[in-house]
């Protein structure tokens, strides 16, 4: 297939073109490379899939309309992987446009540029963030999710609703795809394990918030990647059965599906800092702390339906996944950080 990666310098987005071009797809990637973080490691990543002959990279800013409707009459994608957004909660509450710009205007010109360009399929990401309030566990995509908790989540929550009503009125096949606490090499810099492991080898103290309590369900990135392909393979159809009296979320008549995406193990935080320390060789103290605004106190994922539809069966345990995050952050923080770098490190793998 010809697909559209949004988000293609991210963390994500990376390591779904690198898997989408190993098996012989073309893909056009898309970032806008922002300093959300350094973008030198957004650069690092490119340069490792930049050379294929198969890849090509658009520099923009998904919220520009005018650009993003040039480039989808241009590179006219059958499929587009949908993982540009502005992340992070915390970042929400001091920074609440750049979720509006990004999570909403940006999405709705990805749909416009799916309706205009009859995209066979589009495969976005949501969140674990949406499930907010919700106390049932594990999560499960068939259960109401109006309660969400941070405005991050809540932006996540209206692109479930954005892509269903295009599904409806324009029969573009969408699956929204909710991911929880996705961890690996090339992860991004604002997310806790990669803040850990900076502490660790520093030796200062961690803060561990919900005094270490919180549970999350650290799913890896290889684990990730397989089920974002499998799922891009296995367009949504109408589903016969559904029906408007007994309204399940998680499908529709219309070519909608969400699922959650997650390792269905989750692991208190303090025990992941106890095997990253492990991983890293090294040990440092940990200030526990109340629970922070938008936090969710833990995630847990009924991967079912996922399990059902293609077949997903996430296989890393955390000690191995933290095994390779620590192998990588320890050269990457040992480095000038250049793209010839990221090049040598791969290629001695």
């Amino acid at each position: 297939m010809r697909v559209l990666v949004t988000g293609a310098a991210g963390f994500i987005g990376f390591h779904v073109a690198q898997r989408l071009l190993q098996r012989g797809d073309t893909v056009v990637g898309l970032d806008s490379l922002n300093d959300y973080y350094d973008p030198k490691l957004k650069l690092m990543r490119l340069s490792l899939i930049s050379g294929h002959p198969n890849f090509s990279f658009q520099k923009v800013d998904i919220a520009d309309q005018a650009t993003m409707a040039q480039l989808f009459e241009q590179e006219m994608p059958e499929a587009v992987v949908h993982l540009a957004a502005q992340a992070g909660v915390r970042y929400s509450l001091t920074n609440p446009m750049a979720y509006v710009d990004a999570n909403l205007v940006g999405f709705m010109n990805v749909l416009e540029g799916c309706r205009s360009g009859k995209v066979q399929h589009l495969v976005y990401a949501s969140s674990s963030s949406v499930y907010g309030l919700n106390r049932k566990q594990p999560f499960s995509e068939h259960d109401n999710v109006d309660h969400p908790v941070s405005l991050y989540a809540a932006t996540k929550k209206a692109n479930e609703l954005l892509a269903h009503s295009y599904s409806h009125l324009f029969n573009i096949p969408t699956s929204g795809l909710r991911f929880f606490t996705v961890y690996g090499p090339w992860g991004r810099p604002d997310m806790a394990y990669f803040i850990f492991a900076k502490a660790i080898l520093e030796a200062t103290p961690i803060n561990l918030f919900n005094y270490g309590r919180a549970r999350r369900d650290f799913t890896y990135i290889d684990d990730v990647v397989d089920a974002v392909v499998r799922v891009l393979d296995c367009p949504p159809v109408e589903n016969l059965c559904w029906s408007g009296y007994e309204l399940d979320p998680a499908t529709s008549s219309a070519p909608y599906q969400v699922f959650n995406v997650g390792n269905n193990q989750p692991v208190e935080l303090v025990r992941f800092v106890d095997v990253l320390e492990s991983s890293l060789g090294r040990r440092t103290d940990r200030n526990l702390l109340p629970p922070q605004p938008g936090d969710v106190v833990e995630t847990y994922a009924d991967i079912d339906a996922l399990r059902k539809a293609v077949d997903f069966r996430p296989t890393t345990t955390i000690e191995e996944g933290l095994s390779k995050f620590a192998e990588w952050y320890l050269w990457y923080s040992n480095t000038s950080n250049t793209t010839a770098d990221a090049n040598n490190y791969i290629n001695e793998r």
